[in-house]
């Protein structure tokens, strides 16, 4: 399928006062991988055709089984852009594999930080595209074709008080070019190291589910956040989905299933922490996300199997909601950047 050309004039996007003009060079794409080899090689190769090119590579490897760490070192060999490997133990999932790698990209000095997991690949422009946008904000989102070659949608509001994405944000853009946004998710986020001092490393505690929400939302509290009108990536794994036109829904799994009701409990004491906690309607926006699993597992998925994870996730949830020690990840140290 071919695709639409979004192009955005850099002299039509006033930078902010006080931003430092962009560089390539300073940008680390974070990549985290696990046991999915073959599509890491296709995101490496597209980074390979990247013009410009980031000034770094870091993939983390969530301990995979495979020949992950043979694709990174050929990719390495080529020379092609500097290229950080670093492998964890054991499998700490997308949030603790994110966090890992936020906090090395951070420490290697990375001014910007551009996340993605391994099931994607870079459009050939997409940093030049992103780089435009970056001297006016700190926290940005691009778009993403899904594996079809179709318009992928990202529900890109959060309704804090119910804690769920809002399911009918506009999907179009204005002549501006970008909308706000108060959520986020790793696959494409693109944020600079001052909001990671300011707000910290993403919660590894998440696992999977509501971590990238969570983080987004955090940003969006002390910088501008905005998802733009750039297609600068596209999924290279098929899904299997519920079409319903413009926005679509996914299939999912018994793990996704416990997690995506057993981390809220961690998103209230995020909530709490800075002050947005709303008890009644946070119950509320539970009850509606596990209506939507239910929905989930009959339209999509066509069973009614899997709601016992989904109670699990509501029970684990409930004790880590209680859990009166559970303390937020704090701001880093270190000088103000940018």
């Amino acid at each position: 399928m071919a695709h639409p050309e979004h192009h955005t004039s850099a002299s039509a996007v006033p930078a902010a006062p006080g931003a430092e003009p962009f560089d390539p060079a300073t940008t680390t794409i974070v990549v985290v991988t696990f046991n999915r080899s073959g599509l890491l090689a296709k995101l490496l190769d597209s980074v390979s055709r990247m013009d410009p090119s980031p000034g770094r590579v870091l993939v983390v490897d969530n301990a995979s089984t495979d020949d992950t760490g043979d694709i990174v070192s050929a990719f390495a060999d080529r020379g092609v852009v500097e290229v950080a490997y670093h492998r964890m133990d054991t499998n700490t999932g997308g949030a603790g594999g994110f966090s890992e790698g936020i906090r090395v990209a951070y420490d290697l000095g990375a001014t910007w930080l551009w996340l993605m997991d391994d099931d994607v690949e870079v459009l050939p422009d997409g940093l030049r595209r992103m780089g435009v946008w970056a001297e006016r904000f700190h926290h940005v989102q691009g778009r993403r074709y899904d594996y079809d070659g179709s318009e992928f949608y990202w529900q890109y509001r959060l309704n804090i008080a119910l804690g769920i994405p809002i399911p009918f944000a506009a999907a179009g853009f204005d002549e501006r070019g970008y909308r706000a946004m108060n959520s986020g998710c790793f696959e494409g986020m693109f944020i600079h190291r001052d909001v990671v001092r300011r707000i910290g490393l993403p919660d590894p505690r998440f696992f999977i589910y509501w971590d990238d929400s969570v983080y987004g939302w955090l940003a969006s509290r002390v910088t501008p956040s905005v998802i733009v009108d750039e297609f600068v990536l596209k999924r290279t794994r098929e899904i299997k989905q519920w079409d319903m036109g413009l926005r679509h829904l996914n299939a999912s799994s018994d793990r996704y299933r416990y997690y995506i009701l057993r981390n809220r409990g961690i998103m209230k004491h995020y909530f709490e922490a800075h002050g947005a906690y709303r008890p009644a309607l946070f119950t509320l926006g539970t009850a509606l996300t596990f209506g939507k699993e239910i929905i989930r597992l009959v339209a999509v998925e066509r069973t009614a199997r899997g709601t016992s994870h989904l109670w699990r996730g509501l029970r684990d949830g409930r004790r880590i909601a209680r859990d009166r020690s559970f303390d937020v990840m704090p701001a880093l140290a270190g000088p103000q950047t940018g």
